[in-house]
């Protein structure tokens, strides 16, 4: 039977070996908060409408994330995650017609959502301590954002991409540092291959831009830069639109 200080030593032992534990349990809840927690937000439209989004991170660096047709707000929750470890703070939104955003007159119904949308999420990180704003449009979302970038004024938009979108609008609108990303075969309405609509406007719009992609996604890893300058490499993640994971390339300082 253990002496007298040798039982001291073995509750001592016990006492601090289950409070280093606790306190690894403590940390890993706090962490897992801040890196995995998400708020719901809702804010109006100019012309009444009630958009709904899923609020990730902080940071003074504001992203918003504008889902395709087939698609909602929840979808770009692993990117959102990143791009919260990355430094940022990310608003996706549920475009006018989906998700929890159908609460608004009658009136200003669409089934494509609406750049009002874009514009309201846009105020709403702004308004809420963002420094810069930029934004992000997957296909419908991208029509969205590109004429949502037509209608700000100068300064609302810090920087834009434009995955597999439209291209409907006039391309000299788009005064915005801007990457458009479509892969060579993707198509859209009526069976037709984007990327030559896409290229058009790109090779019509001022600069700066780029634009990316391949056969079937883009070929190189999405790089997002920290607070200090590192960078995460996200080509694992699933997201709502493949081209994604071309969407950053940090090497010229032009995008996000």
């Amino acid at each position: 039977m253990p002496s007298g200080k040798g039982r001291r030593d073995h509750r001592v032992f016990e006492y601090t070996r289950n409070m280093s534990f606790a306190r690894a349990l403590l940390a890993g809840a706090i962490l897992a908060r801040v890196t995995c927690a998400q708020d719901h937000v809702s804010f109006p439209t100019r012309d009444g409408w009630t958009i709904h989004g899923d609020l990730y991170g902080t940071e003074d660096r504001g992203i918003v994330l504008a889902h395709g047709g087939q698609f909602e707000k929840g979808s770009w929750e692993k990117q959102a995650r990143v791009l919260v470890n990355a430094g940022f703070r990310v608003l996706a939104i549920d475009l006018r017609g989906f998700g929890l955003s159908k609460e608004g007159p009658q009136s200003a119904r669409s089934d494509f959502g609406s750049p009002l949308d874009v514009l309201a999420a846009v105020r709403y990180l702004h308004e809420h301590g963002a420094k810069t704003v930029s934004a992000v449009g997957a296909s419908m979302g991208g029509d969205a954002l590109e004429e949502a970038v037509g209608e700000a004024n100068p300064g609302k938009f810090d920087r834009i991409v434009l995955l597999a979108h439209g291209a409907y609008g006039p391309p000299e609108r788009l005064k915005v540092r801007k990457l458009f990303v479509v892969s060579r075969d993707d198509v859209g309405s009526g069976n037709r291959v984007r990327l030559t609509r896409i290229r058009a406007q790109y090779e019509q719009a001022p600069d700066p831009k780029r634009i990316g992609g391949s056969r079937r996604v883009g070929t190189r890893p999405v790089h997002l830069p920290d607070r200090s300058g590192r960078s995460a490499d996200v080509r694992d993640s699933q997201i709502p639109h493949r081209a994604l994971r071309s969407a950053w390339n940090t090497r010229d300082g032009l995008f996000l």
